[in-house]
């Protein structure tokens, strides 16, 4: 007897990805930072407006709190290019999260926004810009994006990067004092992804971790790159 093979997976089975979980260690920490845009995702969809962008610079989160809105509520998580994979009769009705929004070519996003304005599902677009500022070459996208409620997250500020830099140390079972944490915050771009690369820098000198040694590796990383003489 033949075996039968099994059915080849959906397009939407293809593309979903795993949300990350976070540990307690990183827990998302509400700041004034970050505060407005993780009410509204809270509460959203609240009947204002089936899609939603939310916009923030890099290192700021805004990722990170949209993953989590999309466990809340089912969302089928996408990201840019991914978003012309997709029959988008599969997302009707349903919740989607689109992350690197703008990298969606524009017949994908169009319709994406109008499947979520047809009623009954939600759309959150995620990206470093608001809307207004993308580059559309459909009229009609154009005037959807000119009027979406926004909301945006701003860069973190000293309690966010406080307890990035907190759990970026837990993961390297680090734990320095509060002054290190506190001399770091000060003088760090507010960006995840610096946090990340300090610690990292810091716990490869397998030394222990001193207000000293963070101010060691600042300043070798404020050095200007060398570059070889001209010929």
């Amino acid at each position: 007897m033949t075996a039968q093979s099994a059915p080849p997976p959906s397009a939407e089975e293809q593309l979903r990805l795993p949300l990350e979980r976070h540990g307690e260690a990183e827990a998302f920490v509400v700041s004034d930072s970050n505060a407005d845009a993780a009410g509204v995702l809270a509460r959203w969809p609240d009947g204002v407006g089936s899609v939603l962008s939310l916009y923030g610079p890099p290192g700021s989160g805004k990722s990170r709190l949209a993953a989590e809105w999309a466990e809340r509520v089912g969302a089928m998580p996408l990201h840019g290019a991914e978003a012309a994979l997709i029959d988008p009769l599969e997302l009707e009705g349903r919740p989607v999260l689109l992350d690197r929004a703008p990298d969606a070519d524009d017949e994908s996003l169009f319709h994406l926004i109008n499947l979520a304005n047809a009623g009954g599902g939600a759309l959150l677009l995620v990206s470093r810009d608001a809307p207004r500022s993308w580059t559309v070459a459909l009229p009609d996208l154009r005037s959807r994006l000119d009027a979406l409620r926004t909301v945006a997250v701003e860069a973190p500020d000293d309690v966010v990067l406080s307890a990035i830099l907190r759990a970026r140390f837990a993961e390297r079972s680090i734990a320095p004092a509060d002054e290190v944490i506190d001399y770091l915050v000060r003088r760090l771009d507010r960006s995840a992804e610096t946090a990340a690369t300090v610690v990292e820098r810091l716990d490869a000198l397998h030394r222990p971790v001193t207000r000293v040694l963070a101010r060691q590796v600042l300043d070798e990383m404020q050095k200007p790159e060398s570059v070889d003489d001209a010929d």
